[in-house]
C-alpha cells in the first residue's frame, strides 16, 4: 500500500501513467475514462451541487466540476495533491486528511449533493469500508448520491479471475470492492447499484432508502 509520501512522489506524472494503462486496456485503470465521465454526467444533471471529494489527487474530476460551478469540498492525505488541486480550483475547500480516520470533525455537520471517490477507497478494509460508507450516509442530502469509482467486481469469483489472469502484475496490498458483498451488508441502510465500465472497473452507486 502506498503511503502519502509515495503519493507526493508520484504527483507529477499520475494523470500520464493512469492514462496509458486505460488507453491500453491494462488492469488496474481499464475503463477509467467512462468510468469518471459517467460521475462527471451524473453530478452535471444537478447544477450547482455540494460535492465532496474524498481522495481527490490531482482533481482531474473535481477540478471540471468546479469549473462548471459546482461547491467542491475534498479530503486528500498528501500536500502535493492539494497544491495541485489548489491550483485548479483556489476556492474549494481542501482539507488534508486521512479517511482511514473516518469522517473529519470539520464536515460531520455539513451534507453534500454527491459524495464521490475515486480509486482510493481500496486502501480501507472490506469492514473498514462499511463503516465508512455507514457514515458518509450521515452526510448526504435527502436526494443524494454516493457515488465510489474504483477497481470494483460484481462477484468474488470476477475478482479472482481477473487476479489470476493478473499474474504478478496484480497488487497484493490493494483490498478490492466486490459489490455483492458490500451490498449484501450494507442494503439494509441504502439502495445500491453496479455500473461496469471495464474487467476490473466500475462505480458503486449508494442513495439513502
Amino acid at each position: 500500500m502506498l503511503n502519502n509520501h509515495g503519493f507526493d512522489l508520484w504527483s507529477d506524472r499520475y494523470d500520464a501513467s493512469v492514462r496509458h494503462a486505460d488507453e491500453s486496456s491494462q488492469y488496474p485503470f481499464a475503463g477509467y475514462a467512462r468510468l469518471m465521465n459517467s460521475i462527471y454526467g451524473a453530478i452535471m444533471n444537478r447544477p450547482s451541487s455540494r460535492v465532496l471529494d474524498i481522495g481527490f489527487g490531482t482533481a482531474v474530476l473535481t477540478s471540471r466540476l468546479y469549473d462548471a460551478g459546482h461547491a467542491i469540498t475534498g479530503l486528500d492525505f498528501s500536500l502535493e495533491m492539494i497544491k495541485i488541486a489548489h491550483s485548479k480550483m483556489p476556492d474549494a475547500n481542501l482539507l488534508q486528511w486521512d479517511f482511514t480516520l473516518g469522517v473529519p470533525p470539520a464536515l460531520r455537520n455539513q451534507t453534500f449533493d454527491f459524495i464521490i471517490s475515486t480509486y482510493a477507497l481500496h486502501h480501507l478494509s472490506d469492514d473498514a469500508k462499511v463503516d465508512f460508507i455507514a457514515e458518509l450516509l450521515g452526510l448526504l442530502a435527502p436526494q443524494g448520491a454516493i457515488l465510489i469509482g474504483d477497481v470494483c467486481f460484481q462477484t468474488r469469483s470476477a475478482l479472482l479471475s481477473c487476479k489470476a489472469a493478473c499474474g504478478n502484475t496484480w497488487d497484493t496490498d490493494e483490498i478490492y470492492f466486490v459489490f455483492s458483498e458490500l451490498q449484501e451488508r450494507l442494503s439494509p441502510f441504502c439502495r445500491m447499484a453496479f455500473h461496469e465500465f471495464s474487467f476490473c472497473s466500475g462505480v458503486i452507486e449508494i442513495r439513502k432508502s
